[in-house]
């Protein structure tokens, strides 16, 4: 799922973001309540007619955003206490209200509000977050109000496996339509996301759909999809855009680099998108070195793209039954980066 934080996937159309082969967008409850306000997105029909995009929504409970604001909030068994970045407001956020946003806004799958425990904040932190995220679940369960949307849990329980067994435990004891893996991604080394991941995918539901949050690099998503997990958000692809790289068999590159200058060819030739059908690596590069904004369109729609094909030909290789061989050098173990 690309991620639209403000109802818009950064540099790119709906259209444009429909011919990568995109088939579901992610937005932001935190930050659509602050601006422009749940009011108005419902006003404006709901964030589909809001934003232009007729595909399938989710929106995450703003958990994850809050939660990174350390010096800015206070937790409590009852919610989320914090200021406004963008004016001072005080804002309390409580699993009612953070259901309360989603329904207004109108995605069709919306995630449970939970605690997000920071990377090495150590075991008794994990686990009162754990049993807050569990409680606070319930809760949201009871305050969901529509039954066209479908309300996802979080698993969480940090790097302990143990607690990771146990929230899994308790979340699909209440038989929810999906769970997410969150948690990851917040700090971790690649191998312990790895490790994570590899343990709890396997506990949820094979017959519910299994969400790992914020995770977007190729041998992450095709060690997870071996785990069990069905689908994935991350922001690599446009943040990278923004910094001038493209994604190319997995790798990145950066189109400013002086090898490029004089490079006629596509970004990828195997790559049908309107950026490698129309565009050579030197004319990104000057866009890059010119500082035009049609650089970070033409990146962005090529790393969709790239990020779309790679699960597509994961999904048809499942289908074929060779994922495991045509995938092999990509579902590797994850290894310790050397110290």
């Amino acid at each position: 799922m690309p991620v639209g934080t403000l109802a818009n996937v950064k540099t790119v159309t709906p259209d444009q973001l429909k011919a990568t082969g995109a088939q579901m967008v992610l937005s932001n409850t935190y930050h659509l309540h602050l601006q422009p306000g749940e009011d108005l997105v419902q006003a404006a029909g709901g964030l589909h007619k809001f934003m232009g995009w007729n595909g399938p929504m989710l929106t995450d409970s703003g958990g994850f955003q809050v939660f990174s604001l350390s010096e800015m909030r206070s937790i409590s068994d009852e919610g989320v206490t914090f200021r406004s970045p963008r004016d001072g407001n005080v804002i309390n956020l409580t699993p009612e209200r953070s259901i309360q946003i989603q329904n207004a806004i109108g995605a069709d799958v919306i995630m449970a509000f939970d605690e997000c425990a920071p990377s090495g904040c150590g075991r008794e932190i994990t686990e009162k977050a754990l049993v807050r995220t569990t409680e606070w679940l319930k809760r949201c369960i009871s305050a969901h109000g529509r039954s066209d949307q479908a309300l996802f849990g979080i698993v969480q329980g940090g790097e302990f496996l143990d607690l990771r067994s146990e929230s899994a435990r308790q979340l699909v004891a209440l038989d929810l339509p999906g769970y997410a893996i969150g948690g990851v991604s917040v700090g971790e080394a690649p191998e312990v996301i790895d490790q994570v991941v590899q343990h709890t995918a396997p506990l949820l539901p094979a017959d519910k759909i299994r969400y790992l949050m914020g995770v977007g690099t190729h041998r992450e998503m095709a060690r997870a999809i071996a785990a069990g997990i069905d689908v994935f958000d991350c922001v690599i692809p446009t943040r990278l855009a923004r910094h001038g790289n493209a994604i190319v068999n997995g790798d990145r590159w950066n189109l400013k680099n002086a090898r490029f200058r004089e490079d006629f060819t596509p970004l990828d030739p195997t790559c049908d998108c309107y950026t490698c059908q129309n565009f050579s690596r030197a004319y990104i590069g000057h866009l890059l070195r010119s500082q035009e904004l049609l650089a970070y369109t033409l990146l962005s729609i090529h790393n969709i793209t790239a990020l779309v094909r790679f699960t597509q030909e994961i999904r048809r290789s499942i289908l074929a039954g060779t994922f495991a061989t045509e995938f092999a050098d990509w579902i590797k173990p994850v290894e310790a980066e050397p110290i």
